[in-house]
């Protein structure tokens, strides 16, 4: 029995972490959504995690992370440098999966009315953040691109407020949450180490002013882990959601 379990959990980390390359390598791994592009080659850490445990996750977050530097290395871009360093590329995408599924697992014990009002309160605190983005934008006189971006990124927010609590209003709100903190682990967790060891060099690369490291840095982070938490939320319920109902089957 415990044979087979390695086995299966071993074909699993295979199987997820191949679909993690496959989507690396063609556009399906990136998904347009308002202005920018969401990447969800996180995702199946998310779900290995959830579905067979933090070892799983851990170890298809490795390949991601190992992937990333494949990529670095293979098709080289003005920022490819940074991922070439494994606490960038690697301890992040690691931690996903251990994130996820302890996120997860808390949520399960604590219950879905306790959850929903966590549910609550992260909307409420993403559209208050996002709002406030989009004020101090317009007083400081900021880019009206960015002040769109922020718009833009609002709306899908609401929506998926408003999706969740009532598609959802049954359960999944530990799916949801889960959702949110692997994706925000990969996207804030990337950018910090890049910021803490690359800052300055890797804002000058982008054609950027490199006093500004940390602004630029940080918005990278909110318009990217936003349509992110997004896509995630709704693929990882569905298909998490699909998967233990055939269990159930």
């Amino acid at each position: 029995m415990n044979k087979r379990f390695d086995v299966r959990k071993l074909a699993i980390i295979g199987i997820l972490g191949g679909i993690s390359t496959i989507l690396g390598l063609t556009p399906l791994g990136f998904i347009p959504i308002g202005p920018t592009r969401a990447t969800i080659m996180h995702i199946p850490v998310i779900i290995g995690a959830i579905m067979e445990g933090p070892l799983v996750g851990a170890f298809v977050g490795l390949i991601f992370g190992l992937f990333s530097i494949f990529q670095a290395v293979t098709n080289p871009t003005p920022v490819s440098f940074v991922f070439l360093n494994p606490l960038v590329s690697v301890l992040p995408r690691v931690l996903i999966g251990l994130f996820s599924f302890y996120s997860y697992d808390f949520l399960r014990r604590i219950g879905d009315k306790k959850t929903r009002g966590l549910l609550y309160l992260i909307w409420i605190g993403i559209i208050t953040y996002l709002i406030y983005g989009i004020y101090q934008n317009i007083i400081n006189k900021g880019s009206i691109w960015y002040i769109i971006i922020n718009i833009g990124l609002m709306v899908l927010t609401i929506a998926l407020f408003y999706f969740t609590m009532i598609k959802y209003k049954k359960g999944s709100f530990d799916l949801i949450i889960s959702s949110v903190v692997g994706t925000l682990t990969n996207t804030l967790g990337v950018l910090t180490m890049i910021y803490i060891l690359f800052g300055e060099r890797f804002v000058e690369a982008l054609g950027q002013d490199p006093s500004l490291a940390k602004k630029i840095i940080y918005g990278i982070g909110i318009t990217n882990g936003i349509p992110e938490a997004i896509i995630a939320i709704i693929i990882v319920t569905a298909v998490v959601r699909g998967l233990k109902g055939t269990k159930r089957d």
